[in-house]
């Protein structure tokens, strides 16, 4: 998958990191969501490697990228530790500016590195999030239900690695299949078995639980210390109409008191996984925004 893309390990800000490269132009970063790797970009990256340096890389803990051992205030797996990952990453290819994505787990890093390097990122798109301290502000049964792997997965160590590690496939699986508009029929074959072989090691799984601690925790310290702090660069916000944040929450409307200026918006129709689900709108979707917003190379 993502054929033609080179592939590097470069160091992070604490973190050796999985990289695959592609295309030419201005720098765009892709990152991706939980429980999935860089793969999940394998249909839309190409296209952008028309117009863009496309970089996907695995976060820290995730796919082919190292896998600290969590700390006891689950500071390294924070956003902030994570986003120095990505800059870190950018700087080493020569990249001190460049636009970003990020779905799911990759948006909420993505939005932590908007705050912490305003001058690296110069175009910003999050898919299918709100802002994370907003979801944890608006907890109540129906969301609880909904996403009850985020209150699974901050459970303390080792119960809900031991539990996923029983039987990784089935958990990797019933995510996908739980969050798609429509079923595992909406993703690759190579793709699944891609995420399912990362989660098959037990570093990983502690660390994507660790992320989600670290949502739990340390991150919401982090977003009330910077209540007032506004994504500086332009923004555009991507969500499904089948999928529960859509039913939830006004998508959009989370983001107006998050970022500086006007936020551009758009739904797509599809379940979560917005890049498997409806390649063809996302491309349209980012190629346009952020062919409006950054400068050609």
């Amino acid at each position: 998958m993502l054929e033609g893309f080179e592939k590097w390990r470069v160091a992070g800000g604490g973190a050796e990191i999985f990289v695959r490269i592609g295309g030419s132009g201005p720098p765009l970063l892709l990152l991706h969501g939980y429980p999935q790797t860089h793969v999940m970009w394998h249909q839309v990256a190409p296209h952008l490697a028309e117009r863009f340096t496309v970089v996907c890389p695995d976060l820290r803990g995730y796919g082919a990228s190292s896998t600290p051992m969590g700390s006891w205030d689950h500071s390294t797996y924070s956003k902030r530790a994570m986003a120095a990952d990505m800059v870190a990453v950018m700087a080493g290819l020569g990249f001190d500016r460049f636009a970003a994505a990020g779905h799911d787990r990759g948006g909420r890093v993505l939005h932590r590195m908007c705050l912490d390097h305003p001058a690296a990122v110069t175009a910003a798109t999050v898919l299918d999030i709100v802002p994370t301290r907003t979801v944890f502000e608006a907890t109540d049964q129906a969301l609880a239900t909904g996403y009850y792997h985020w209150f699974f997965l901050i459970q303390k160590a080792p119960l809900p690695e031991r539990m996923i590690g029983i039987d990784p496939e089935f958990w990797v699986r019933s995510k996908l299949e739980r969050w798609s508009g429509s079923g595992l029929k909406a993703f690759a074959p190579e793709a699944v078995a891609a995420y399912v072989d990362a989660f098959r090691e037990p570093g990983v799984v502690h660390a994507t639980c660790e992320d989600y601690r670290a949502g739990a925790t340390i991150d919401l310290e982090h977003d009330r210390a910077d209540e007032n702090a506004r994504i500086a660069c332009p923004l555009l916000v991507l969500w499904g109409e089948h999928g529960l944040m859509h039913r939830l929450f006004d998508v959009p409307a989370t983001w107006t008191p998050k970022a500086a200026g006007p936020v551009e918006s758009q739904v797509l129709p599809c379940g979560h996984f917005l890049p498997e689900e409806q390649p063809g709108p996302t491309i349209h979707a980012l190629d346009e925004f952020f062919g409006k917003h950054v400068p050609a190379g």
